[in-house]
C-alpha cells in the first residue's frame, strides 16, 4: 500500500513541476498547492484507516485486506480529481508521467497476482480441510492426514521479492515515516511470515479436532471445525470476488490509457 501512494506521489510531484515551468501566476500556483494538499490528505486518511483499525480487529486478516482493495479506488478517484482540478488531463501528459502511472497499475495488477495465488492456496488447504471433516467419522487415521496446519506458500515470497524490486527501481522512500511503516508491515508480513487471523484460528480449531479425534470424541469439535471452515469459505471467496473485480478495473483502465497513447502517435 505504501509502495502504491509513493507512484501516485511520485506522479503527482511531475504535475506540480509541470505547472510550476508553465504558469506563474501566484494564484495558480497557490491553486495548485491547495489541490496537491487535498490529495496528500485523501491519501493521508487512507494510510490512517489501514495502519490504526477499529478497536477489536486486527491487521492481517480477510476484513483489513477488504478495506485496503477497498480503499485503493478512493485513492485513484482522488488523483483522477486532482488532475481535474489542475487541468492536466491523461492525454496532455509527458512520456514520464505516462510511464509513471502505466507503472503504477503494472505493480498493482502483479500484487494481485500474488494475493490470488495465496487464495488459490488456501482454497486447496479448505478442500483438504473438508475432505477431512467427512471422513472422522469412517476413517479418522485419514482424517488426521488431511488436518495438517496451513502453511504459508511461496507467493509471499515473490511478494516480498516484488516490494524489494519496486522499492529499488524507486530510490530512498519519500520521508522517515514511509519507511518506519513500510519496514514494519514488511517484517510482519513477509520476514515473520505471519498469518492472517481466520488462518491462525483454523488451525486451531483443526489441531482441536485432531486432540479429539485421538480422544474418540468428536461431536463438539468436529461441529466446531465446520462452522469455522464454512465461515472461512464465505470470506475467501468474498475476497477472491474482489480481487478479480479490481484486476479487472485496473486493467480495463490501463488499456484505455494505452489505446489512447497510440491514438495520440497516430
Amino acid at each position: 500500500m505504501v509502495l502504491l501512494v509513493q507512484r501516485l506521489s511520485k506522479l503527482y510531484h511531475k504535475l506540480e513541476n509541470h505547472y510550476h515551468h508553465h504558469h506563474h501566476h501566484q494564484a495558480e500556483v497557490d491553486a495548485l498547492s491547495a489541490s496537491l494538499q487535498a490529495f496528500r490528505s485523501d491519501v493521508s486518511n487512507c494510510a490512517n484507516q489501514l495502519l490504526h483499525p477499529e478497536p477489536g480487529s486486527e491487521i492481517l486478516s480477510f476484513s483489513w485486506i477488504q478495506r485496503c482493495f477497498e480503499l485503493l479506488p478512493v485513492i485513484n478517484q482522488a488523483f483522477l480529481k486532482l488532475v481535474g482540478d489542475i487541468d492536466y488531463p491523461m492525454s496532455c501528459w509527458d512520456v514520464a508521467s505516462l510511464d509513471e502511472y502505466l507503472n503504477y497499475g503494472l505493480h498493482l495488477l502483479e500484487l494481485l497476482n500474488c494475493v490470488t495465488s495465496s487464495l488459490s492456496h488456501l482454497a486447496q488447504a479448505r478442500l483438504s480441510f473438508a475432505h477431512a471433516l467427512n471422513l472422522v467419522e469412517s476413517s479418522p487415521s485419514t482424517a488426521i492426514e488431511h488436518l495438517k496446519a496451513i502453511q504459508s506458500q511461496s507467493s509471499s515470497k515473490d511478494l516480498k521479492e516484488l516490494v524489494r524490486n519496486k522499492e529499488g527501481g524507486e530510490g530512498k522512500l519519500s520521508s522517515c515515516k514511509e519507511r518506519v511503516v513500510h519496514e514494519a508491515l514488511m517484517e510482519v508480513m513477509v520476514e515473520k511470515g505471519e498469518t492472517l487471523k481466520e488462518v491462525k484460528e483454523l488451525n486451531s480449531a483443526a489441531n482441536s479436532l485432531v486432540s479429539a479425534i485421538l480422544s474418540g470424541k468428536t461431536s463438539v469439535a468436529a461441529m466446531d471445525f465446520g462452522g469455522k471452515l464454512g465461515v472461512f469459505e464465505k470470506e475467501m471467496d468474498a475476497l477472491e470476488k474482489q480481487v478479480d473485480a479490481l484486476f479487472s478495473s485496473v486493467l480495463a483502465a490501463r488499456n484505455e490509457l494505452l489505446n489512447g497513447v497510440r491514438q495520440r502517435k497516430q
